[in-house]
């Protein structure tokens, strides 16, 4: 094991994502980084150097595929588990990728993003894999950790949508992925803004109901929502239309989905 992580305290295991690209620790036991991160950075459009902020990072896999397509961003991890935050730390840095990590609950308000350095109007992008099981319809698991990552809180999406929007500068840019098939909850707290959005579902095959949604902003728009082609995880060889899962999860591939945003005042 690398020195790097020595200080980290809980039982891990050490995986390679993006095709090796990315080496990251993270616990043997738990909620582990899967599909939905690497999928959510892809959708993540940004360049540098924009101040980015990732919202519920757990160990970092999302936004350290970002920083990994877009080197020179100004990045932000925010995780309200400090045994997750700790190994997002211990990540960035064995992949030598500047990074802040904020240990931080961010349904708390906005004095309490503010006192951990996230003002109004300071963020170019923001991206957010949330909690999204509805209690009263999901068992949550055993396991704390997983409970934590995988369970919605009472507050909701909306509580999430609503810090984002406020450390977000005017023309930043939100982007999330959730459930599909509680589809209504995105459409319902990305409306509350009153901005538009667009929306792209993954499904496991052609064949197969959505198990996914992304949702990124939609630039020029004063509200409503754009229906994108959807991702299909196990698409027809023969389809060229859209980057396969292969290019995105080992290549560092990007969803056509926006242009992407630049930081405040860059030309």
């Amino acid at each position: 094991m690398s020195a790097v992580f020595t200080a980290v305290s809980m039982e891990v295991t050490e995986d390679s994502v993006l095709g090796g690209r990315l080496r990251l620790m993270q616990p043997r036991l738990g909620h582990r980084a899967g599909h939905d991160a690497i999928l959510l950075a892809a959708a993540t459009s940004v360049t540098a150097p924009a101040r980015v902020v990732d919202l519920g990072s757990g160990v970092g896999t999302a936004a350290l595929a970002l920083a990994s397509r877009v080197p020179g961003i100004d990045l932000v991890m925010v995780e309200i588990d400090p045994q997750l935050a700790q190994l997002a730390r211990a990540n960035a840095a064995a992949n030598a990728i500047a990074a802040a990590v904020v240990e931080l609950d961010v349904t708390q308000g906005a004095a309490a993003c503010a006192a951990s350095g996230l003002t109004a109007d300071s963020v170019d992008v923001v991206l957010m894999n949330p909690p999204f099981n509805n209690p009263g319809r999901h068992r949550g698991s055993a396991d704390q950790g997983r409970r934590t990552a995988h369970m919605a809180q009472q507050q909701g999406l909306g509580a999430w949508v609503d810090a984002a929007r406020r450390m977000l500068r005017s023309g930043g840019g939100l982007t999330l992925i959730w459930r599909a098939d509680d589809l209504s909850a995105v459409v319902m707290a990305l409306a509350q803004g009153g901005g538009g959005t667009s929306l792209r579902a993954v499904h496991g095959g052609a064949a197969r109901p959505a198990i996914r949604v992304l949702a990124p902003p939609l630039k020029g728009g004063k509200g409503g929502v754009r229906i994108l082609t959807p991702l299909i995880l196990n698409p027809d060889p023969a389809d060229k239309a859209q980057p396969t899962p292969q290019d995105i999860l080992n290549h560092c591939a990007a969803l056509p989905l926006a242009a992407p945003a630049q930081a405040s005042g860059a030309k």
